[in-house]
């Protein structure tokens, strides 16, 4: 049996229905608040008998900060998926991020050990890939360092990411993946999904930027093929186009039949921007569209190389253009 946390999110929906699809026995965490509707959305993409899929689940309620819970969930558990962390840019969220991305890392890691697991998949990220004063196209080999340019995103992701690396040098089997910007089908709220939405409602403003794009279906693919190989304590970058941000808006633009962000947004501009949405978030008590951390991460120009992915399992990535058209024919079915 297969053990997977952040079954309910959007990249552990898409990876459970993959697993399901090919007759795997699935038991899942999920949180006493954890909300279906986007698992139930996610499957819905892929077949029409949806609550057939989402029957075969085994869900045991809890969370990674509970390592009694953790142990017994474990039993006759053979591989685990681990793509739960709480991701956000709002500084507020700081040490609750570190403490289910880092500490409940941990606690998988030592129920694992604990128990005879054949193989762990780490889902990391490209923030926890020493990049923050890399100028050169990025790989598995560079090697991070402390900055303020990092995140507490990426700072958490790194924690956790050793607490992977020190479970390999403990015994266990594990890969580590480490996506780029994760793009795909029946995102609504947030990824994109939010940038379909800026776009529909008039956004008129780009940043420079470039950065790393990969279809979620790629992510859930390389992760069961890699945990199907004969491959064991590494990590790969995946990440299938290194585009700007303003190709990624002039595309999804063009499927929503709309006019594009025509407005370079500088530096200094963005700078203005995020203080402004921070002002109107503590009026209006919603989560502000643009943060600090977002707004200087999406002037930086990031390359980012999955050479080693492609090399090691003959890998073929969907073209990230196809990605936005799906998602974007997909709002516009659901929204008109």
């Amino acid at each position: 049996m297969i053990f997977v946390t952040g079954g309910t999110g959007f990249l552990g929906s898409h990876l459970l229905f993959h697993l399901l699809k090919i007759g795997k026995k699935v038991r899942a965490i999920k949180r006493a608040d954890s909300n279906f509707n986007l698992l139930s959305n996610v499957f819905s993409f892929y077949t029409q008998d949806t609550q057939k899929y989402l029957d075969k689940i085994e869900w045991v309620e809890g969370d990674l900060l509970d390592i009694y819970l953790l142990n017994e969930a474990l039993n006759d558990i053979s591989d685990v998926y681990h793509a739960a962390a709480i991701v956000s840019f709002d500084p507020s969220h700081r040490k609750k991020m570190m403490k289910t991305n880092v500490e409940g890392t941990a606690n998988l890691i030592n129920a694992a050990l604990g128990k005879d697991i054949r193989k762990f998949c780490h889902v990391s990220s490209i923030a926890a890939i020493g990049r923050a004063e890399n100028d050169n196209v990025i790989d598995e080999n560079v090697v991070w360092k402390t900055s303020k340019k990092n995140s507490n995103y990426a700072i958490s992701k790194y924690g956790a990411e050793r607490e992977v690396w020190r479970g390999i040098e403990e015994g266990l089997n594990a890969v580590i993946i480490n996506p780029s910007v994760i793009l795909g089908p029946r995102e609504l709220n947030r990824g994109i999904g939010s940038l379909i939405s800026m776009v529909r409602n008039g956004f008129k403003f780009y940043t420079p930027g470039v950065n790393g794009f990969v279809d979620v279906r790629d992510v859930a693919e390389s992760m069961i093929r890699l945990m199907e190989s004969d491959i064991y304590n590494e990590r790969f970058i995946i990440s299938a186009d290194n585009l700007t941000y303003k190709q990624i808006f002039d595309w999804i633009a063009e499927y929503l039949k709309m006019p594009g962000p025509k407005y370079k947004a500088t530096p200094y501009i963005s700078e203005i921007a995020w203080r402004l949405e921070y002002i109107k978030g503590l009026f209006s008590n919603n989560k502000p569209l643009i943060t600090k951390e977002t707004a200087r991460t999406a002037n930086h120009t990031y390359y980012y190389s999955s050479d080693k992915l492609i090399q090691a399992l003959d890998f073929k990535f969907l073209p990230v253009r196809q990605t936005i058209k799906d998602a974007c024919e997909l709002f516009l079915k659901n929204n008109n």
